[in-house]
């Protein structure tokens, strides 16, 4: 049995929802109005970041959800006792190291699957990572039966006239997934479409071969759904190419409307690189030479744009540092960002500087893969910042008390400079956070002017091969239906809209 507390849940979400804001710069959520209200379902996603994948499904899900997690999470400290008090169920896996038998395992594991099938059959939802672990690949790890095995049983428990439960699959779209103030898109599909040899309820007497079988084939289905929506690739090699590709055209698309190049939102980076993968794996089929030749362009393109540090929708702007005015507005940017605001965020640096410095050890200590490094930043971040502005609330206190005592005419407030404390080490780092990230902005600003100023002739080819990509791009797309359409200046905008 699983403990559950409806407060307990309410006050987790609501306090990992805080967290995954904090940690995010930006956080999307589509797809919510496909989820039915009249019957309970099956949530299944890929699990590329840790505990964050769950975390994010539960901030976001507008409703109570069961998890299954693998049993060894339920040992971490604290970690283990916030998962038992909203009702995860332990997932046992054969493969796991633990002091139970293979037998006892399944057994248990037989158990666990009844609990989570019983949320489905009485109208509730529950949530599966069908890989069975988190990975660092552009691509599914194997897919376990263990969700076809769920959903089957569930409809076993259910009533002969209740409806059935609903499988939806789920896309987390990470731009990069462990670096702190990054961006993800959560997004809830269509419930999964059963074909009739699959859209059936288990009954007596049903064959071993036939049972096989139906979970066989619903595991492969919940596969398919989710390297659709997911948008795998075979490496990395070719992940970052659909990226640079979805890159180059929506610069040369804004580039030709003369719009403004703003950085494009999460939920239409995703839809972008939606529409490259698309079109990449319908024209392998059919153009396989231009594909692969476009493949060896578009590398030859995005390696000169590395090695000199732009974007793509960079080699199309003039540059300013020829202006007297420029050179002004430079020197006072740079008087501004890196002597005048340092001494300002003093305190921020002084309070929050031992939590960072520990924060960034617990990060070489524990994050084994990268896939890690998200969740302990997280929970890391979660107890020690807090625990060193508490430090320094009671130093303050106490300094307060002795001064007091030392210069009567100091007011006796330890209660207040404690809370006064607290509130300074929080929003000075902050401030200290921002600082930090307009700081790199503007580093980054400057070496853009500087290399379009230095490089004019070689960002003139740049922009030409840019523009000839971009025509081969459309060239291919031609007749194909892909996500999204093409907005006036240059944007990718959902169909939905």
């Amino acid at each position: 049995m699983t403990e559950q507390s409806p407060f307990a849940y309410r006050f987790l979400a609501g306090t990992v929802r805080l967290l995954m804001r904090f940690f995010f710069r930006e956080i999307a959520c589509e797809g919510l109005h496909r989820i039915p209200r009249n019957v309970g379902g099956l949530i299944v996603a890929w699990h590329p970041n840790g505990l964050i994948d769950p975390a994010l499904i539960l901030s976001y899900f507008p409703g109570h959800i069961i998890f299954g997690a693998r049993h060894g999470i339920f040992n971490w400290p604290l970690v283990g006792r916030l998962i038992r008090m909203i009702g995860t169920v332990p997932i046992y896996r054969a493969s796991d190291v633990s002091d139970l038998t293979r037998k006892e395992k399944l057994a248990a594991n037989e158990a666990s699957l009844d609990t989570l099938a019983n949320e489905l059959a009485v109208g509730s939802f529950s949530a599966l990572f069908p890989e069975g672990l988190s990975h660092d690949q552009p691509h599914l790890a194997e897919v376990k039966t263990g969700a076809a095995r769920l959903y089957y049983r569930a409809r076993e428990l259910s009533g002969p006239g209740d409806p059935a439960p609903v499988i939806i699959p789920v896309g987390l779209h990470y731009d990069r997934k462990n670096i702190f103030r990054s961006r993800v898109l959560i997004s809830f599909h269509e419930p999964i479409d059963l074909p009739k040899e699959l859209d059936v309820r288990p009954k007596e007497g049903d064959s071993p071969a036939d049972i096989r079988s139906r979970y066989r084939g619903l595991t492969n289905l919940i596969e398919e759904k989710l390297v659709e929506i997911v948008h795998t690739t075979e490496d990395w090699k070719l992940h970052h190419l659909m990226h640079r590709a979805r890159k180059l055209m929506r610069a040369e698309r804004a580039f030709r409307a003369n719009a403004s190049p703003e950085p494009p939102s999460i939920s239409e980076w995703e839809l972008g690189f939606a529409r490259i993968w698309y079109g990449y794996r319908a024209r392998i089929k059919t153009h396989p030479k231009e594909i692969e030749s476009l493949r060896k362009d578009v590398a030859s393109y995005d390696r000169t744009l590395t090695a000199l540090g732009l974007e793509d929708y960079e080699i199309s702007l003039k540059p300013r540092l020829a202006s007297p005015l420029w050179y002004g507005l430079f020197v006072l940017q740079l008087i501004t960002v890196y002597l005048f605001l340092p001494p300002i965020l003093l305190i921020g640096i002084i309070v929050n500087i031992i939590p960072y410095g520990l924060l960034k050890l617990l990060d070489r200590l524990l994050s084994k893969d990268e896939k890690d490094a998200a969740s302990v930043k997280v929970l890391g971040g979660a107890v020690l910042f807090p625990l060193v502005w508490v430090i320094a609330a009671y130093l303050a206190a106490r300094g307060d008390i002795r001064l007091h005592e030392a210069f009567p005419i100091i007011p006796d407030i330890p209660g207040i400079v404690a809370i006064a404390a607290i509130m300074l080490g929080f929003l000075s780092g902050m401030v200290a956070l921002r600082y930090t990230e307009y700081s790199a902005e503007t580093f980054h600003a400057i070496r853009v002017q500087i290399t379009r100023k230095r490089r004019k002739h070689l960002l003139s080819d740049l922009r030409e091969t840019r523009s000839r990509l971009y025509e081969r791009f459309a060239r291919l797309e031609e007749g194909l239906d892909l996500p999204g359409f093409v907005a006036p200046d240059g944007r990718i905008i959902s169909k939905t809209y």
